[in-house]
């Protein structure tokens, strides 16, 4: 039996080191138990480097944003989580995970996840447009809403005036879309347009900046996500630009949460803050403007048509209600990414059916329609069987719990605050309906 057991053993080895897909296992303090090559190969990280420390040591990444950390505090699977953040080489990637916890007698030991990498196929995302080598200016917007005419409007206004600019909106939504378009709107026009990635090490965005301020070249600095910097950092940052002329350069930052938020957690430099915010403008998440959907969608077939002669003119009415309907979590990036894989399986089809979409989204939706459970589930009907008073209110506490925990994205502090519970009591209950 003994020599069994070590052959077992060989085979899941085997199966770790060698599987397509990253694996990562940690423990209950968040420390690494299993590191597989591929994940290794994600990551940048060798297994000495992360065993003998915590995940939020190794990455820029706040705890909320950890699927990991997520599922530990929660002990609930997470699956078809996009993560974007920064490897050991300050190189970001993104990844599509699934998480599970991993319990023993129903107590949480553990949390494993398994990571798809996508990094390639993102930065078609990230930067979109960009494939077709174009400039990235107003005139390409194919939005319709009031909310993103307004943003147009006001981002012309900073572009005329020349002041700093910050813009804030959740990931995906377009930020840097829109400081692109300044810095093409700019009139003299600057020489470069320039993204600094707040996320990557600290000491290669200051690196870089001085490297470009050395030469005798006109710029436009995009600062991407300025609150991921250290607070020691943004006073740095914030000297340096006090000292830099507003004439010759164009200053634009980026958030991707409430300032005010962002400036009471100390996530956030207040005079920092200030600097930036000669011009505000917040960019509203794509669930909050779905009459851009059917332009974007629209104009991203144009373009296919146009450069492969396809035949593809758009989607069937069934599946732009489900377009409408979705939230988007990722916003325009999501939708983006979508498409290239709805377009990589078309060959003469001219319409795009359900039957059409790929088999994670239409999962994701149907699991979207069993969550979303109408209130009207929680009245007394006379032609309906009635449950059990203890079932019924664990059904009550389960509805409602999930959906504040969603509307706070998982955010185990903002929910218990805003339910008037300690951190503590939260995760108990959620362990609790996990049983």
């Amino acid at each position: 039996m003994k020599v069994q057991l070590n052959q077992l053993i060989k085979f899941y080895e085997s199966a770790i080191e060698h599987v397509s897909v990253g694996i990562h296992a940690v423990d209950q303090n968040g420390h690494t138990i299993i590191y597989n090559n591929k994940m290794k190969e994600i990551e940048g990280f060798d297994i000495e480097d992360v065993s003998d420390r915590s995940i939020l040591e190794l990455f820029a990444f706040r705890q909320n944003e950890s699927t990991l950390l997520r599922v530990l505090q929660t002990g609930m699977k997470e699956m078809n989580v996009k993560q974007t953040y920064w490897n050991k080489d300050g190189h970001e990637i993104t990844t599509i995970n699934d998480t599970y916890p991993l319990l023993d007698d129903g107590k949480i030991i553990g949390a494993i996840e398994f990571a798809r990498d996508i990094t390639s196929l993102e930065k078609l995302v990230y930067q979109p447009l960009r494939r077709y080598g174009e400039p990235l200016t107003f005139e390409i917007i194919t939005a319709i809403s009031e909310q993103m005419k307004t943003v147009i409007e006001n981002a012309k206004k900073a572009s005329h005036a020349r002041i700093p600019v910050l813009l804030i909106g959740e990931n995906g939504t377009g930020k840097d879309l829109i400081a692109e378009s300044i810095h093409y709107e700019l009139s003299p026009p600057n020489d470069e347009f320039i993204t600094l990635f707040s996320r990557r090490t600290e000491q290669s965005v200051f690196e870089k900046l001085e490297n470009y301020l050395s030469q005798d070249k006109t710029y436009t600095f995009f600062f991407e996500r300025i609150e991921f910097l250290s607070i020691p950092m943004q006073n740095q940052l914030l000297k340096l630009l006090h000292n830099l002329s507003t004439e010759k350069h164009m200053f634009i930052g980026s958030i991707g949460d409430d300032p005010i938020d962002l400036i009471s957690d100390g996530q956030l430099l207040k005079d920092l803050y200030y600097y930036f915010a000669s011009m505000t403008i917040y960019i509203p998440p794509l669930s909050k403007r779905r009459e851009d959907i059917k332009p974007f969608v629209d104009d991203y077939f144009s373009r296919h048509r146009e450069r492969f002669a396809s035949n593809i003119k758009g989607l069937s009415p069934d599946v732009m209600n489900l377009f409408q309907q979705y939230d988007w979590p990722g916003n325009l990036k999501e939708l983006e990414l979508l498409l290239d894989e709805i377009a990589s399986m078309i060959t003469n089809e001219k319409i795009v059916t359900y039957e059409m979409l790929p088999l994670h989204f239409r999962f994701k939706v149907q699991q979207l329609d069993d969550k979303t459970r109408n209130p009207n589930f929680f009245i007394v009907h006379s032609n309906k069987e009635l449950l059990p008073l203890d079932d019924y209110l664990r059904e009550a506490e389960n509805y409602y719990l999930q959906n504040v925990l969603n509307m706070y994205e998982g955010n185990i502090t903002k929910t218990a605050n805003a339910l008037g519970m300690s951190r503590q009591n939260l995760q108990y209950r959620l362990r609790k309906l996990k049983k």
